[in-house]
Order: C-alpha cells, then structure tokens, then sequence
C-alpha cells in the first residue's frame, strides 16, 4: 500500500461521518465519503427517471455513473466536505432519508459499483493518506488498507439519531417511517450479491449503540498505532 488508508465501513447512522472527518482532521488526510457518491448517484438517477417502477435499467445507470465529474473539498468552517459535480458546489440536500433509499437502490448494480470502483481508488493517489467512509472500503475497495473498522449500531439507536438531528434542525420527524426505512435498506444492504455489507475479517468492529463519538474515535486511535 503505498499510501495511508483507514477505512470506515457500517450502516448509515452509525457515526461513521463524524469519526471519518476527526480521523481526517487528525492525521491530516484527504477524506472520501463514499456513501455520498451512491446518493449522487441515485438522486441523479431519480431526476432522470431512471428509477421508476418496473423502469431500473442497469447500463443506464452505469453510464449516468461513469459521465459524472465529482471532486470533493473540505469546509473548514462547517467541518464537513462540499461535494462538487463540474466544479460546482452541490446544493440538493443528499443526506435526507429519501435519497438514501435512491443510493441503496443503486448500490445493487455490478456495473454502477464498477464505474465508481477507478474514482474511489484514484481519489487515493497522490495524497498524504486517505480516511474512506463507505460500506465496502475494507473489503473491495481498499482490501489492503492497513487501517479497517466497522462502525454498526442498533437500528433503534440510528433512529433515534435520525430523529434528533431532524428535530434540531426544525424538521418534521416521523420514527416509525425514519426505523422502518433504516430496516428495510439494511436487508437490502446486506443481502445484495455484490459486496454486502459487512466487516472485513481484519477490520475492528465498534457498536456505537452506546458509545460517545469521543469514544469512538479514541478507540479506532488505539487500534491505528502502529499500523499506519
């Protein structure tokens, strides 16, 4: 490996964003937040009409994929990473819960993990190291990365999340819909035949169910040293 990588893999929820951008902040490298590429994808799909019902064509996607120009920068002021697609700052809201089903409907397409396979590999050379936040980073993308975790929690802890953070920012939050919606792509997430999701063999796994993003991100410290 000829550059640095930890990668921090596990449901939507769990506290992977937060501990990616500290371990990033950190270590001083680049961050590459993988989930937000499967939910550009899938909002680009949806806008195209590419995922109607009964509609789902698989090279479609792939080639709506492949012609994408996405590059990532970090807002310092905000601590989170601006997403820009042709050089310009995305402003749809990517993070709410219908886009996430979007990403995990596209996320089920060989050849759409493919054509974002090259772009998260690249996104690696040339930097100091790299922190990649993902579902799949460990095991397909970076199998190699000296530095692997596994973030999960309950399903009930990522609702609740989910609803705090909905409700702090003046949103209506329904938990029902909000858990049922997190059950239902996590069956998808970790039942679909190509790269599901699931820990490394070598990777440190953390239920964050309980645990502070302190916590967290002061045990995945203990488990980088030396390995980095």
């Amino acid at each position: 490996m000829t550059h640095p990588i930890i990668t921090i893999d596990g449901p939507s929820g769990a506290g992977k964003g937060t501990v990616a951008y500290r371990l990033a902040e950190h270590f001083g490298f680049e961050l590459l937040d993988s989930g937000a590429l499967y939910r550009i994808v899938g909002l680009m799909a949806f806008k195209q009409g590419l995922l109607d019902a009964g509609r789902a064509d698989e090279n479609e996607l792939a080639n709506l994929t492949a012609s994408l120009n996405l590059s990532f920068r970090p807002n310092t002021a905000t601590k989170t990473v601006e997403i820009l697609i042709d050089d310009k700052p995305l402003t749809d809201d990517i993070r709410n819960e219908t886009v996430g089903g979007y990403a995990s409907k596209v996320a089920v397409f060989p050849k759409v993990r493919t054509a974002l396979l090259d772009l998260q590999r690249n996104i690696a050379h040339g930097k100091k190291g790299l922190v990649a936040d993902g579902r799949d980073m460990g095991t397909v993308i970076f199998p190699d990365a000296p530095v692997k975790v596994f973030l999960t929690a309950s399903a009930k802890a990522r609702a609740d999340r989910r609803v705090l953070q909905l409700q702090t920012a003046g949103k209506v939050a329904d938990y029902e819909a909000i858990l049922a919606d997190i059950i239902e792509r996590d069956k998808r997430d970790e039942n679909r035949s190509v790269a599901p999701s699931r820990p490394a063999a070598d990777a440190l796994v953390i239920d964050s169910s309980d645990k502070s993003a302190d916590v967290v991100f002061d045990e995945i410290l203990a488990f980088a040293q030396g390995r980095l």
